[in-house]
């Protein structure tokens, strides 16, 4: 395949294998996933809380997005790039969400993704009539996460289950390419990825979706966090802590900088 995946390649692995995608907010964090061989790179606005430190998703910007994104994009050369749809850029009307989305296709992503069930069909039906790929994402929907009464688990019970279900397929229904299923019951999931016909993403809805999805810094130990569906491959944290602190204790006994690290005169001054 050359160049980046296509919207198109990616819907066509449904059925064929399981799709891998993660995020990624920045150049270098852009190269080493791509080089890994992922199929999706997310820019998620979850970077307002793993970069920026701030305590919700709420505080990603449009701003902060398309600069992400314009990173990210100029890293990636083989993977489908979506971006994250912040908080309140699509949810005011039809021709906030075109123009936000547009603004983000321009930065560099491949693809949109907007939170949300029946109450953004129309925002998702608006986008993909001006020309946009969209990605939905249903279950918990962190942006959210003050109306659903926090970080909860979807689908435990029938009423809720059937909620997420009708929310899937109404995404689908508006013409979205893929979805994102978070935090919802193994059995919801499976469901909802057998009634649909476009791609179903999870992350930490279970083992029988067509593919998954994590935080690239829950993936590699740089969360201080770890959510309960993530796993740990690496311990990130541990080996930039020691590296550091090996180069402050140099520092200070005058180990560092050694004679390869600097260069003299070719005459005496």
């Amino acid at each position: 395949m050359a160049g980046r995946m296509s919207v198109r390649e990616f819907m066509r692995l449904k059925g064929r294998r399981r799709i891998v995608m993660i995020t990624a907010y920045d150049y270098p964090t852009g190269l080493i996933v791509d080089e890994a061989g992922v199929d999706a790179v997310l820019v998620g606005d979850s970077v307002s809380m793993v970069v920026y430190g701030y305590p919700s998703t709420h505080y990603a910007t449009m701003d902060m997005m398309a600069r992400h994104t314009e990173a990210v994009s100029r890293a990636v050369k083989r993977a489908l790039v979506v971006a994250d749809m912040p908080f309140m850029s699509y949810e005011p009307s039809d021709r906030d969400a075109v123009l936000n989305a547009a603004r983000l296709i321009r930065a560099g992503a491949d693809a949109v993704k907007v939170e949300g069930g029946e109450e953004v069909a129309d925002r998702i039906r608006a986008m993909v009539r001006a020309g946009i790929p969209v990605m939905g994402h249903v279950g918990l929907t962190p942006q959210r996460y003050l109306v659903l009464g926090g970080y909860r688990r979807r689908g435990r019970r029938r009423e809720d289950a059937e909620a997420v279900i009708r929310d899937a397929e109404a995404v689908e229904e508006a013409g979205a390419f893929a979805l994102v299923l978070e935090y919802t019951a193994e059995e919801v999931a499976a469901e909802i990825t057998r009634r649909l016909s476009i791609p179903v993403i999870c992350i930490g809805s279970g083992r029988y979706c067509d593919g998954q999805v994590l935080v690239l810094h829950d993936v590699i130990g740089l969360s201080p966090m770890q959510p309960p569906f993530a796993k740990r491959y690496a311990d990130t944290r541990s080996i930039i802590l020691e590296a550091v602190r090996r180069y402050a204790d140099e520092v200070r006994r005058g180990v560092f900088p050694g004679e390869e690290h600097v260069f003299h005169t070719k005459e005496e001054p």
